[in-house]
């Protein structure tokens, strides 16, 4: 699924994925400056505790946002494929300056929401430029193909991946969260390896990728962002490996990105902070 269409004269908002166990007390970088990209004390902003269970997570990140100072902050309590053909509800998020998906599980995400009236608005949303920002599982079903789960704690084999569609905000990545905190860089390259053109965006927890419009990331938070890049990749052996055999990667590309990094997704070029020549920071 690709983005949706960008109206003449709009400009995309930002999609703002985080790793989870973003700082919510002492220094809550990451959700202030989605905050102030949803327009501050103007922001209407609208959070989805959907792939969460937990009771109190819509009202703890309504509260959280409130008092980073967004002007109005509400929950949509969906939990159902129903809900999500509320019409109420897509009037809703059509009203937003900014929308949060929280954290949870992601294929609860993705089957009540894939598809439905609420799911399109937020891609329009979005493309008429309100900022989506989501954690953890909000993070992972923002790219076309979603990071639906995985072996952790191993190198890439055949099957150490399992993807599953995912909103489409954007197209030119696979987003894994928790990423260093729970050892996912195997599954990370296993995603890669089915297609070596696809872009893979391991985030560490309390870290975020504010991707621009013009599909640019600065990386926000305490942690890393891994880029792993397979299109100049000269071998692999996913085509072959037997069922959790290991996988043979030649000429994968790695980028570790720090707070203030960039990376263009379109160049698939790393820069690092506040430097105007642009030298790589690639590993």
């Amino acid at each position: 699924m690709s983005p949706a269409l960008v109206g003449y004269g709009d400009e995309r908002g930002y999609i703002i994925p985080i790793g989870g166990g973003e700082d919510k007390e002492a220094h809550p970088v990451i959700l202030q400056r989605f905050v102030e990209l949803a327009g501050g004390k103007d922001a209407n902003i609208v959070v989805f505790p959907t792939a969460s269970q937990l009771e109190d997570t819509g009202s703890l990140y309504e509260q959280l946002f409130t008092k980073l100072g967004a002007g109005e902050v509400s929950s949509i309590p969906i939990s159902t494929r129903g809900d999500c053909n509320n019409p109420e509800f897509a009037e809703r998020c059509s009203l937003a300056t900014g929308i949060f998906l929280t954290g949870g599980n992601q294929l609860r995400l993705s089957t009540i929401l894939g598809g439905t009236a609420v799911a399109q608005m937020i891609r329009r949303q979005n493309a008429s430029g309100v900022p989506v920002a989501g954690t953890s599982a909000g993070a992972s079903i923002m790219s076309e193909h979603m990071m639906a789960g995985g072996d952790a704690d191993q190198g890439p084999s055949e099957g150490g991946v399992v993807l599953a569609p995912g909103l489409g905000l954007t197209n030119a990545a696979v987003i894994d969260q928790h990423f260093s905190q729970r050892n996912r860089l195997g599954r990370l390259l296993s995603a890669v390896s089915l297609n070596p053109f696809l872009l893979g965006m391991g985030i560490d927890e309390d870290t975020a990728a504010f991707i621009d419009p013009q599909g640019v990331v600065e990386v926000v938070g305490s942690g890393t962002v891994t880029m792993v890049d397979g299109s100049k990749m000269s071998y692999s052996s996913a085509h072959s490996a037997a069922r959790e055999q290991g996988i043979g990667m030649i000429g994968i590309k790695l980028d570790i990105l720090d707070k203030g990094c960039n990376y263009d997704l379109n160049l698939r070029q790393a820069f690092p902070p506040d430097e105007d020549d642009h030298l790589s920071c690639n590993l």
